[in-house]
């Protein structure tokens, strides 16, 4: 297991390389002059000269992106161009309440997505299933920023028991939660439906019947485990893209997160805030990913990495 993750930790660095690459063009090709914006609008073009060779941008694309490399590998991603301040600094301030907002939203769509799938898989093509699988694709149907609105609208303005703009208190997590888990918890719903439904017909789930033991405890016992590890996989996968989804129900509920500060250092052509965040979010796919690899050992031991 020790070699295994330590050969994985070194391929990350072929795949951050390649993803800094494709960032740094992709950032490059965006319309607009970065120069003009940190100069402001009333500035003249001696003013934005200056700031465009403060900024190393007069210097070819070669040169800039060796630079920009370099400095990635020595953990310093720049300073903003819009707040001149420190690039990880503007990340640390933002990453926290991503993260837990992130969190709380796969919680509860976990939680929820697997009880509906295992149900609706127990009670295959009866009202429990009907019921659970219609929840589930109205969940994936429903765009988030529509649901976010609703949401507010109905408990923010017209009843008052949730605030509208974040306070610092868990009732702020309510509805950005619900609204950022809603399309998850459906996701799961589903997997984990099609992934018991497969696990209930195997032979070993027939025996144990067969042989008296109680319908809950082949469930939970026999199935569980065995039916998890794709549902495990998909975890990974949607986790990855809550943190990296979130951008629209930070917008939508002014959440003060890496959504946020993504959308405004676009707005403003920000480089190197837009370069580190799309990186950031980057290496945690790729953590994310090595994670469920380890989970696949914990959950089935029979499973063996060469």
């Amino acid at each position: 297991m020790l070699n295994f993750l330590v050969k994985r930790l070194f391929g990350l660095l072929p795949t951050l390389a390649i993803v800094a690459v494709l960032v740094f063009l992709f950032v490059h090709l965006l319309p607009g002059d970065p120069a003009r914006l940190a100069a402001g609008p009333e500035a003249d073009d001696a003013t934005v000269a200056l700031v465009r060779t403060d900024l190393g941008l007069d210097r070819p694309l070669p040169a800039q992106f060796a630079n920009f490399f370099v400095k990635i590998a020595h953990g310093d991603f720049g300073t903003s161009t819009r707040s001149k301040r420190p690039v990880s600094t503007e990340i640390g301030e933002r990453f926290m309440p991503t993260l837990l907002l992130t969190l709380v939203s796969m919680v509860w769509a976990t939680a929820f997505g697997m009880a509906i799938g295992i149900a609706s898989a127990v009670w295959r093509n009866r009202w429990p299933d009907r019921l659970g699988m219609t929840i589930a694709v109205s969940g994936i149907s429903f765009p988030a920023f529509a649901l976010g609105m609703l949401l507010m609208e109905i408990f923010s303005v017209k009843l008052g028991w949730l605030p509208v703009v974040p306070d610092g208190t868990w009732k702020s997590y309510v509805l950005p939660s619900l609204t950022l888990g809603a399309a998850v918890a459906a996701v799961m719903a589903r997997f984990t439906r099609a992934s018991f439904v497969e696990v209930l017909n195997e032979d070993y789930v027939r025996t144990a019947r067969a042989k008296g033991v109680h319908e809950p405890l082949v469930v939970l016992k026999h199935c569980l485990r065995n039916a998890m590890i794709p549902v495990v996989t998909m975890m990974g996968l949607q986790f990855g893209f809550l943190l990296g989804g979130s951008i629209v129900v930070e917008a939508v509920f002014n959440w003060p997160g890496l959504g946020r500060l993504l959308v405004d250092a676009v707005t403003m052509r920000d480089y190197p805030v837009i370069q580190a965040i799309v990186l950031l979010f980057s290496l945690e796919f790729i953590l994310i990913n090595l994670t469920v690899d380890v989970l696949y050992a914990v959950i089935n031991p029979t499973i063996r990495f060469k």
